[in-house]
């Protein structure tokens, strides 16, 4: 399909990274997975998804330089950032620099996929995306 979305997610936690893998997958995107943001930057240039969900703390680069490398690029994709740092700075450096949405762990799944929908949409955080999804029963 030509119009299918693709999805980046970045995140050193297997276990997490794979459950979304297959909830986003079951719902009609195309996911590419990276362990740490040196490996989710090279995937960006690469593959040039239309999303980014990204980890705040991974090895060998978390998601604070990736966010600040690509925050000024025009062509930047739209990034989430997830995270299960409860500190109000982080969400506001995280918002300066540019996410769509901040989402802290554990979350429901209806919330990232509504801020995915919203983020592939160009919808503003807090309003509803034009066609939302459900989540598949089951």
């Amino acid at each position: 399909m030509a119009d299918t979305k693709t999805i980046l997610l970045v995140d050193d936690d297997y276990e997490l990274s794979d459950g979304l893998r297959s909830v986003l997958e079951k719902q009609g995107y195309r996911v590419i997975q990276a362990r740490d943001g040196q490996q989710g930057k090279q995937i960006i240039y690469q593959q040039r998804p239309d999303l980014v969900i990204l980890d705040m703390m991974m090895p060998k680069m978390g998601g604070y330089p990736v966010l600040e490398h690509f925050r000024d690029k025009k062509d930047a994709p739209p990034i989430i950032m997830i995270t299960a740092n409860e500190g109000s700075r982080h969400k506001a450096y995280a918002e300066y620099l540019g996410v769509i949405d901040y989402i802290r762990k554990p979350f429901a799944m209806e919330r990232l996929l509504e801020a995915v929908e919203r983020g592939l949409a160009g919808t503003p955080p807090g309003e509803e995306p034009p066609a939302k999804k459900k989540m598949p029963e089951g």
